[in-house]
């Protein structure tokens, strides 16, 4: 009976000594986690776009009963788009040609049977001459006085170098997180220990003066001056 009484006295005893140090342990880390400030850092720079996406498109509309004629009409635009980007200097073989797409068109009755059938196809080039494409897409008399209905789909802007760019970007960002640290810091007397964690934010590229930055990121295209934005988000330990 004593042997019993001395071994639950034992575990009661072991017990509160552990659970003291439990409590003594996680009173420790939470003072050591207040003990930290956590900033956003973040810097932007202007770069100019180096590479251009130019997408073009012709189409055709024709009756039900004139598909076939359609296709072969559609092979003789593409000739004339084809000997238009020769004359200005465009390789063919470096242009995308995608397929003869198929649309219906004027839908009736309860088979919502087509009136007419539209096809179009499309001409995509990336080039490294921005002002060339740029004044080409601009440019398209000669096909529509040829009689091909030619069109500019999208004319989109790109920077190559932005990987490149990010890596020095994030330095640049972890330097204003600490002087953003060390400012807030200085206020209540204390001053920026180490780094305790740090994650990078998504990249933005922006129009030049843009504020309409995403959550998940964002690439404009529009223009060829960007903005290309990073943040990251830090913390430090106070002392």
């Amino acid at each position: 009976m004593k042997n019993n009484q001395f071994l639950l006295a034992l575990v009661i005893g072991l017990s509160i000594i552990i659970s003291a140090s439990i409590v003594s342990y996680t009173f420790y880390r939470i003072k050591g986690m207040d003990n930290t400030l956590s900033v956003t850092g973040s810097t932007r720079i202007r770069v100019n776009s180096d590479i251009v996406k130019w997408v073009g498109e012709f189409s055709r509309t024709v009756p039900v009963d004139s598909l076939k004629a359609g296709y072969q009409e559609m092979g003789k635009d593409l000739k004339v788009v084809l000997e238009f980007y020769k004359k200005n200097s465009i390789d063919p073989e470096d242009l995308i040609i995608s397929p003869v797409f198929l649309e219906q068109l004027g839908l009736y009755g309860d088979r919502q049977t087509p009136r007419e059938y539209l096809l179009r196809q499309t001409v995509e080039i990336q080039s490294s001459d921005l002002e060339k494409i740029g004044e080409l897409s601009k440019n398209l008399q000669g096909l529509i006085d040829s009689g091909v209905a030619f069109r500019t789909q999208s004319l989109e802007y790109y920077y190559s170098k932005l990987p490149e760019l990010r890596v020095n970007l994030l330095t640049e960002a972890m330097n204003d997180a600490k002087a953003r640290a060390e400012k807030i810091a200085q206020s209540s007397g204390q001053g920026v220990g180490s780094l305790r964690s740090a994650s990078m934010g998504v990249v933005q590229v922006l129009e030049p003066n843009s504020t309409e930055v995403s959550d998940y990121g964002s690439y404009d295209t529009s223009t060829i001056e960007k903005e290309v934005m990073v943040t990251v988000r830090a913390t430090f330990l106070l002392k």
